[in-house]
C-alpha cells in the first residue's frame, strides 16, 4: 500500500492553493515552481530569463468583481478555437462549391478507397446501429462469406465523428462521410489553437489563424481528405500536445491517460505517427524549459505511465486488429524510394500538389513566413529558437531516410503514398510560426523570409508538374501575409490597424487555402485511380431495392451481382455475397476462394463475385439480381440452394483434370457435374482463338485469369481483366457441340491455360443440389457471432459449413479444414451443432484494457481524496 500510495501521490501532486486562503489542514509539501509551464508564463515559455513575481496576499474578489472576468475569460477562451474550426471547414466547403463537387454540383465527390471502403463501411455502420446488420461488432456475414468486423470498425470507423452517419438517413449516408472531412479538418485546427495558447499566451484570434492553416496543411488537402480515419491523427496531434503540457506541469494524470487513449481510439495508425510526434514536443519542452533534473524525470515518468494506460484503454480494438493484420493476406508493398530532393523540397511550397506518392508538406503562405522568421527573432531565447529549429530539420529529414521512415509507419512498408507522417512536420511549423508570432516578429525579417520564400519558387518551377496555383499562393498569398504582419506590428500604437490586419489575416488563410484545397481535387482527379464515382443514384436505390425484395437469409444467401457499385457490395447492398474488401481479409479466406475461380484484385484482400450455379450451390447462394431490361433497373431471381449447414459422407476426388478449377469446384461440392473438353488453340498478334467440343444443351462456362482483353463468344462480347474476372458464363452449348472462343488482347507470353473451359451439366447440379438439401441442417439460427444448426436424426459423416476457416471460430466439435472451409466430425447421435467466433486477442485485450481502467479509477479517486 505505501508503494502504491507514493506511485499515485507522484502522478497526481496536489494543486497550489490560492494566495489569500488559510489552508485547512497542515499546508502540503510544495510543489517546484515551473513558471515556464503555466499558461500566460510570457517570455518565460520559450526559455528567456524574466523577472520572479512575487504574489501579493490579497482577499479573493467578490462575487461581482469576479463573474465578469470569469464569463470574459471563457468566452475568450472558445473564440480562438471557433474562429479556427470556421475558417478550417469553410475554406474546405468553398472549394468544393468552386469545383462544383457533390453534393454542391454533378462532379464525383467519392474516389477511390471512399467509394470502395469508407462510404460501405458506414453504412454497414448504419445497420449495426439501427439493428438491420446480418451480424454484430465483432463478425459480419455480409460479404467474403462471412468476415471479421472488429477490426473494420477499429481502422475504418473509429473516428468519433463517423458516428455522425447513424443520425441521417440511410440513403444519405454518403454526405455524412463527405461532412466528416471538414468537420474533423475544423476540430483539429480548432484543437491546435488551444495547444498554441499553452505554449504561449497570446491573442485568441492569432492562435486561431495560425490554428487554420494546421488544420489546411497539405497532408489533409491533398493526402487525407477523403480518408476520414486518418484525419483524426491531424486532432491527435495537438490533443497529445497538450498532454504534454499537462505533464510539464505535474497535473491531471488521468486527463492525459484518456487524451492518448482518444487519440488512440480513432485511429492506431495516424495515433502512433502523433504519439511519435508528442515524444519529440515533450523533448524539446524537456530541453528549452529552465526545469530541474527531478522536474524533468517527474515529466517523463508521468508521460510514460500516462501513454500506456492510454494505450492499454484501447487493447480490445488494438490487439485484435494486430493479430488480424498478421493473418492478413500478405501484400507485395514496395521498398521506400524517397523522391529526389527538388520534389521534395517542392512539397513545402503552398498549394502545390505534385503527382502520384510525393510529400505535401505544406501550410499557408502565413505559418511558413512566420516559421522562416522564428530564427531571426531575438525576443526569443537562443536556446529554444536552436532547440525547435533542430529538432524541425530532423524531423523533415527522418522523411527521407528508409530507417526512420520504417519507424514512423511502425516497421511496415506504406502500400500506397510512402509520406503519410507528413502532417507531423506541418504541425510542428505552426508551433514554430505561433512563438515567433507571439513575440512580435520585425517586419524586416518577414520582408526578408518572403522574398527567399519567392527564390525558393522560382528555383524549384521545374520540379516534376509545378504549377497550377503555387505562383498566386507564393506571390500573392505572401505579399498579403507581410502586409497584414506589418500593419499588425504597427498597431502596437495605432490600434485602429489591428481590426484590418486580422481581416487581412484572416482573408489570406482562407483565400490561399481554398485554392489549395481546388488545386489539390483537380489535380488528383486527373490520375486514373482518383475518378470520382457516385454512392448514390437512382441505379444504386434500385440496386438495393431488388436486394432486398430476393433476400432470405438465413435460409440462403443473396449475391448482389455485377455490374458492382463499390468493391464492398454486400456492405452497401446488405447481401451475403463474397464481394469484400479490407485491409484484414484473411488468407485463409483467399487460398479458400480463389481456387474456386473468384475474381479478386489487391494481392487477394479484394474479392469480387462469380455467376456461377457451382459456386452458388457451395456457398448456399439462392438468389441473384442483375440488370433489368430498362436503363436503371435490376431483377432478382431465386433458385434453390443447400442450407449454410450440409453433410458429406465421405471424401471425393473429382476425375477431372486436378489443375483445373473445374476439378477444385467439383471436390468441394461432391460430385462430378462438369465436362472438360480438350482445347485447341490459336494465335496471331493481337488475338487468341480456342475451341472445343462439349455436349449440346450443357451450359458452357470460362476461366483465365492471366488474359486482360475482351472475349467474344456465341455472338456477345465481354471485358476480360485477368485476376479481377473470375469463372464467367459463355451461354449454352449449341446443337453442334462446338465451341468457339476468341479472346483480343494485348498480354504478352500469357494464354488461358490448359483448361479454360467447362461445361456444366445443369441436371447433375440439380441432383447434388437436393441431395445436399435434404441430407443437410433443417433449420439455422444465425447470431450476431454464432450460428447454430440441426441436423437431421441419424446424421453422420462430416458437417460442412458454408464459411471459410478463418481465424476465431470455435466450435462444439474441433475444426478441420474442407478446402479452406469449416468442416465438423459429426460422432452418432449429433443432432446440433455450433459455432461462436471471437477475434483473437479479444479476451486479452479486455483484460489488459480493465488493469489500465483499474489504474485510471485509482489515481483518480486518489487524487480527489488528496485534494479535499
Amino acid at each position: 500500500m505505501a508503494v502504491t500510495a507514493g506511485l499515485i501521490g507522484g502522478l497526481c501532486p496536489p494543486p497550489p492553493r490560492p494566495p489569500g486562503r488559510p489552508p485547512r489542514r497542515a499546508p502540503p509539501r510544495p510543489r517546484p515552481k515551473l513558471a515556464a509551464c503555466r499558461r500566460g508564463a510570457g517570455s518565460r515559455t520559450l526559455g528567456t530569463v524574466a523577472p520572479e513575481t512575487t504574489a501579493v496576499e490579497s482577499p479573493p474578489p467578490g462575487p461581482d468583481e469576479r463573474s465578469p472576468r470569469r464569463s470574459s475569460r471563457r468566452a475568450a477562451r472558445f473564440r480562438g478555437p471557433l474562429l479556427a474550426f470556421l475558417i478550417t471547414s469553410a475554406a474546405f466547403c468553398t472549394a468544393w462549391v468552386a469545383r462544383g463537387t457533390f453534393p454542391f454540383g454533378t462532379t464525383g465527390r467519392a474516389i477511390n478507397d471512399q467509394a470502395n471502403q469508407y462510404v460501405p463501411f458506414h453504412r454497414a455502420l448504419w445497420d449495426l446501429v439501427h439493428g438491420q446488420a446480418a451480424g454484430d461488432l465483432l463478425f459480419t456475414w455480409r460479404g467474403g462469406f462471412g468476415q471479421q468486423f472488429l477490426s473494420d470498425y477499429y481502422t475504418y470507423l473509429g473516428n468519433p465523428f463517423s458516428w455522425l452517419a447513424v443520425l441521417v438517413p440511410r440513403a444519405h449516408v454518403d454526405l455524412a462521410v463527405f461532412a466528416i472531412t471538414p468537420i474533423t479538418m475544423g476540430a483539429a485546427a480548432a484543437v491546435m489553437t488551444v495547444y498554441l495558447g499553452k505554449l504561449h499566451a497570446g491573442p485568441w484570434w492569432q492562435r486561431g489563424v495560425l490554428g487554420a492553416t494546421y488544420g489546411l496543411c497539405g497532408w489533409a488537402l491533398s493526402d487525407a481528405s477523403y480518408i476520414p480515419m486518418w484525419l483524426w491523427g491531424l486532432v491527435a496531434l495537438p490533443m497529445l500536445g497538450i498532454a504534454v503540457e499537462w505533464c510539464l506541469e505535474q497535473r491531471r494524470w488521468p486527463g492525459v491517460a484518456l487524451l492518448v487513449a482518444l487519440a488512440w481510439f480513432g485511429n492506431f495508425y495516424t495515433a502512433m505517427m502523433a504519439t511519435m510526434a508528442a515524444c519529440v514536443l515533450l523533448a524539446i519542452r524537456l530541453v528549452a524549459l529552465d526545469m530541474t533534473g527531478a522536474q524533468r524525470l517527474r515529466a517523463l515518468w508521468r508521460a510514460a505511465t500516462a501513454t500506456a494506460t492510454g494505450i492499454l484503454l484501447t487493447l480490445p480494438l488494438l490487439l485484435p486488429s494486430f493479430l488480424s493484420s498478421g493473418a492478413a493476406q500478405p501484400t507485395q508493398a514496395g521498398a521506400f524510394d524517397p523522391v529526389r530532393i527538388e520534389l521534395f523540397l517542392a512539397g513545402m511550397l503552398p498549394a502545390t500538389h505534385l503527382w502520384g506518392g510525393r510529400p505535401r508538406l505544406y501550410v499557408a503562405s502565413l505559418g511558413l513566413i512566420l516559421a522562416g522568421s522564428f530564427l531571426l527573432n531575438t525576443r526569443i531565447a537562443k536556446k529554444t529558437r536552436l532547440v525547435w529549429a533542430a529538432a524541425t530539420v530532423l524531423v523533415l529529414a527522418s522523411f527521407q531516410f528508409p530507417p526512420t521512415q520504417y519507424v514512423w509507419h511502425g516497421l511496415a512498408v506504406p502500400n500506397g503514398n510512402p509520406y503519410r507522417e507528413a502532417f507531423v512536420f506541418s504541425g510542428m511549423v505552426v508551433i514554430v510560426a505561433w512563438l515567433a508570432l507571439a513575440n512580435r516578429p520585425r517586419p524586416l525579417h518577414l520582408a526578408l523570409v518572403a522574398a527567399l520564400l519567392v527564390l525558393a519558387t522560382f528555383v524549384l518551377r521545374r520540379a516534376n508538374d509545378f504549377g497550377g496555383w503555387t505562383w498566386p499562393a507564393v506571390l500573392g498569398g505572401g505579399a498579403a501575409s507581410v502586409l497584414a504582419l506589418v500593419l499588425l506590428a504597427l498597431g502596437e500604437k495605432r490600434r485602429r490597424l489591428v481590426p484590418i490586419a486580422a481581416a487581412l489575416m484572416i482573408g489570406v488563410v482562407f483565400a490561399e487555402s481554398t485554392v489549395a484545397a481546388y488545386n489539390a481535387d483537380v489535380r488528383r482527379a486527373r490520375e486514373r485511380w482518383a475518378k470520382p464515382v457516385a454512392t448514390s443514384n437512382r441505379t444504386i436505390t434500385e440496386h438495393f431495392d431488388a436486394v432486398r425484395r430476393v433476400d432470405g437469409w438465413p435460409a440462403y444467401r443473396t449475391d448482389s451481382g455485377a455490374p458492382q457499385t463499390s468493391y464492398n457490395d454486400a456492405l452497401t447492398l446488405r447481401s451475403e455475397g463474397p464481394q469484400y474488401y479490407s485491409s484484414y481479409l484473411p488468407e485463409a479466406t483467399y487460398q479458400a476462394l480463389e481456387p474456386l475461380g473468384y475474381g479478386y484484385k489487391n494481392d487477394g484482400r479484394t474479392f469480387f463475385g462469380a455467376d456461377n450455379p457451382v459456386l452458388d450451390a457451395i456457398f448456399s447462394i439462392g438468389a441473384r439480381v442483375r440488370p433489368g431490361t430498362a436503363p436503371d433497373t435490376w431483377e432478382g431471381s431465386t433458385f434453390p440452394a443447400p442450407p449454410l449447414v450440409t453433410v458429406r459422407s465421405a471424401p471425393y476426388a473429382s476425375p477431372n483434370p486436378a489443375d483445373s478449377v473445374w476439378a477444385r469446384q467439383e471436390n468441394v461440392l461432391g460430385a462430378t457435374v462438369y465436362q472438360v473438353p480438350e482445347v485447341t488453340r490459336g494465335r496471331s498478334a493481337t488475338e487468341q482463338t480456342y475451341a472445343a467440343q462439349c455436349t449440346p444443351g450443357s451450359e458452357a462456362f470460362w476461366y483465365s485469369p492471366a488474359l486482360h482483353g475482351t472475349l467474344a463468344a456465341g455472338g456477345t462480347e465481354r471485358p476480360l481483366e485477368d485476376l479481377m474476372t473470375g469463372v464467367t458464363p459463355l451461354g449454352p452449348v449449341p446443337a453442334s457441340g462446338r465451341l468457339d472462343v476468341t479472346v483480343r488482347t494485348q498480354t504478352k507470353d500469357a494464354t488461358a491455360g490448359t483448361h479454360p473451359l467447362g461445361c456444366l451439366n445443369r441436371s447433375a447440379l440439380d441432383t447434388r443440389v437436393r441431395h445436399l438439401t435434404t441430407t443437410g441442417a433443417t433449420s439455422i439460427d444465425i447470431s450476431g457471432h454464432g450460428i447454430e444448426a440441426t441436423l437431421p436424426h441419424g446424421t453422420t459423416g462430416t458437417a460442412v459449413l458454408a464459411m471459410t476457416n478463418v481465424p476465431g471460430w470455435q466450435c462444439s466439435a474441433p475444426i478441420r479444414d474442407f478446402h479452406g472451409l469449416i468442416s465438423l466430425d459429426l460422432p452418432a447421435g449429433t443432432t446440433k451443432l455450433s459455432c461462436t467466433f471471437t477475434p483473437k486477442g479479444l479476451l486479452p485485450g479486455l483484460a489488459g484494457a480493465g488493469l489500465a481502467l483499474l489504474t485510471l479509477v485509482s489515481v483518480t479517486i486518489a487524487a480527489r481524496r488528496r485534494r479535499t
